[in-house]
């Protein structure tokens, strides 16, 4: 099937883990709400057959939450299907602050998508962060200096 990248913004529910189980419980009904083979998340993860091979292309292949900005390896197991957050060197690179904006978050990836199709780059995008598939990486997003929402992004599948 291939690799599918994927984005997200949703609401930040006073803590990282929270706020992923908020947007998983969405993605999953989006996903699965009107389907007969899983009731549950926690169904659909028990079928490690599905979810070792295929996956959902989803946030929903990510189950739990690091708190290491180091990056993930291949070589390790424990790496895979973690979120984990884009360091602060990393958002100020990017962002030009370590507290960015709902709408700067989404035009920066806006700007990362029409990269990926315009002509070939070497200029490093948004995006890019994120090198290892079956992982994600997350930002806190800032209105009036209140974490509001949070940006996630990644890429699953082989």
């Amino acid at each position: 099937m291939g690799a599918s990248g994927w984005e997200y913004v949703t609401a930040y529910e006073g803590s990282v883990e929270e706020s992923l189980e908020a947007l998983h419980a969405q993605v999953f009904e989006e996903l699965y709400g009107d389907d007969d083979d899983y009731r549950s998340l926690a169904e659909l993860w028990e079928d490690e057959e599905f979810m070792g091979e295929e996956g959902t292309h989803s946030i929903l292949d990510i189950d739990r939450v690091v708190h290491t900005t180091a990056a993930p390896s291949e070589h390790s197991d424990k790496d895979y299907g973690t979120l984990r957050p884009l360091g602060r060197e990393r958002l100020v690179h990017h962002f030009g602050t370590d507290r960015p904006s709902p709408a700067r978050f989404q035009e920066l990836l806006e700007q990362a998508e029409a990269a990926l199709t315009g002509p070939s780059s070497s200029e490093e995008t948004l995006l890019d962060e994120c090198r290892m598939r079956w992982t994600g990486v997350y930002v806190v997003l800032y209105t009036d200096e209140k974490p509001t929402h949070l940006g996630i992004f990644g890429c699953s599948g082989d």
